[in-house]
């Protein structure tokens, strides 16, 4: 094998080995703040046939894996029973392939390129917190936030904080910010009367994908395309004037034709230029005729006597 087939190998294995895999964190409920004792599932989602691994960071440890300090582990999915403010951090999926290092800095460090978006969730022990989403919001998007209470889970009137400034009071407890935009983009949290306020939770917002337009193409319009761009379209004003058009010309025609004729005819028999004509029936003709005879018989008997 020549040194050139062997670097385009070592190319092409060293971009399948980095290809980098994102997976998806799920947390049910969709929430990032808790009640004490509440159960919490979180699960790595991809398209591939799994193979993740479930860490996190909290106050008590770094990096610690689901179903070693903390957790129960199903597969690519983490089940607590029983949450606790110690809970409380960052969590995030990582490919099970790059968390083969016993250092958690170096097995930080490996799965740079095969890891999920990292998720915050909060513990609280208080009575009072804030149901926001842990997953960030499309722009565009109509959310919801809710100040809900531990006992008894009523509607109550709640005042609603953005990086700890006052944007408005809602008497049942609930606050929705229709199209959100980055300008919404910041930390939530609320306050119940007599009730106590919850932790702050940052609400991510993501922009939305832009569509790219098709590429045009230009091409040299042909002598057909030049005719067709020339020639108006025929509507249906053009078509009722041709048919007006046609009945017009197969009315008047024959009309105006025959009204040359009768006059030519007229101006031929003016007064002056006729001729007399007599007529004579055959009876006439033949008396006519006899009496002519009888006139000269007459006549030749005359001479003779002479």
């Amino acid at each position: 094998m020549t040194q050139t087939s062997r670097l385009r190998l070592l190319l092409l294995t060293s971009l399948l080995f980095f290809k980098a895999t994102q997976a998806r964190l799920t947390v049910s409920p969709s929430r990032s703040q808790f009640f004490r004792d509440e159960s919490v599932s979180l699960s790595c989602e991809d398209d591939g046939s799994g193979g993740w691994r479930l860490r996190r960071n909290t106050s008590r440890e770094t990096g610690a894996e689901c179903g070693d300090e903390w957790g129960r582990s199903s597969g690519s999915t983490c089940n607590i029973s029983y949450v606790d403010p110690w809970d409380s951090g960052v969590y995030w999926c990582e490919s099970s392939s790059a968390s083969s290092s016993s250092s958690s800095s170096s097995s930080s460090s490996s799965s740079s390129s095969s890891s999920s978006s990292s998720i915050n969730i909060s513990v609280s022990g208080g009575s009072v917190i804030l149901q926001s989403p842990v997953l960030p919001v499309m722009e565009g998007h109509d959310v919801t936030l809710h100040c809900q209470t531990k006992s008894p889970p009523s509607k109550l009137p709640a005042d609603f904080y953005k990086d700890s400034s006052l944007i408005r009071t809602e008497p049942t407890g609930h606050m929705t910010i229709h199209r959100v935009t980055k300008s919404d983009e910041g930390a939530y949290k609320c306050s119940i009367q007599a009730g106590g306020e919850s932790a702050s939770s940052w609400m991510l917002v993501s922009e939305r994908p832009t569509t790219s337009a098709p590429p045009t193409t230009t091409s040299v319009p042909t002598t057909s395309d030049l005719l067709l761009t020339l020639t108006p379209p025929a509507s249906s004003s053009s078509l009722q004037l041709i048919f007006i058009l046609l009945l017009f010309l197969l009315v008047f025609c024959p009309y105006f034709i025959s009204s040359l004729l009768v006059a030519s005819l007229y101006r031929h028999r003016a007064p002056g230029r006729h001729t007399s004509v007599s007529m004579v029936t055959s009876w006439q003709a033949e008396q006519g005729l006899n009496d002519d005879y009888d006139d000269v018989m007459a006549a030749v008997s005359t001479e003779h006597h002479f």
